[in-house]
């Protein structure tokens, strides 16, 4: 059976619409504080969220791999612990040390979820931003240009390609 709707493979829909309740869910829970009273007017919400993120992004088997999450994970990690340390220091430190900078960096994965994976993680590496998508370069603001954000990005985006078994070339570190 497949739906007309959202031309995707019913088995493939249901699972889609599982994961999206459950996530909106979750951040209802967040958002409200578990408040039960809440969920009168929040369980429509969550469907309706679900139901239209499903519209607009139809869900698809992810194409990843299992070894290139194991991989990814400790990288995620210890990347979004050096982003807080970085900011936490240039915040705490008198004289706040900041040489802001957006950065033009040409990106080789193809359109799509690994490309979109990529630009929501770009912020954990210590002092960046995704701020704009143009074509296939993404601008990224820096909160340091003496920092090698090029040679970060690089590594970032050869973990994400390894993630989603996608051929970029070489990590270079």
């Amino acid at each position: 059976m497949r739906s007309e709707t959202f031309k995707c493979p019913a088995r493939i829909w249901w699972l889609g619409l599982l994961r999206r309740l459950a996530g909106f869910a979750l951040l209802w829970v967040v958002l409200t504080g578990g408040t039960p009273g809440s969920w009168l007017a929040g369980g429509l919400a969550v469907v309706i969220a679900a139901l239209v993120s499903l519209a607009l992004r139809p869900p698809r088997p992810w194409r990843g791999r299992l070894l290139g999450l194991l991989r990814f994970l400790p990288f995620f990690f210890r990347q979004s612990l050096l982003g807080g340390i970085d900011v936490a220091q240039r915040a705490l430190a008198p004289g706040i040390r900041l040489n802001p900078v957006l950065l033009e960096y040409p990106l080789a994965l193809r359109p799509g979820t690994s490309r979109i994976f990529l630009l929501n993680t770009v912020s954990l590496l210590p002092g960046t931003l995704s701020a704009d998508l143009r074509g296939d370069q993404l601008i990224v603001h820096g909160l340091d240009g003496g920092l090698p954000l090029a040679r970060d990005l690089r590594r970032l985006e050869a973990r994400v390609a390894d993630l989603f078994d996608e051929s970029i070339g070489a990590d270079d570190g």
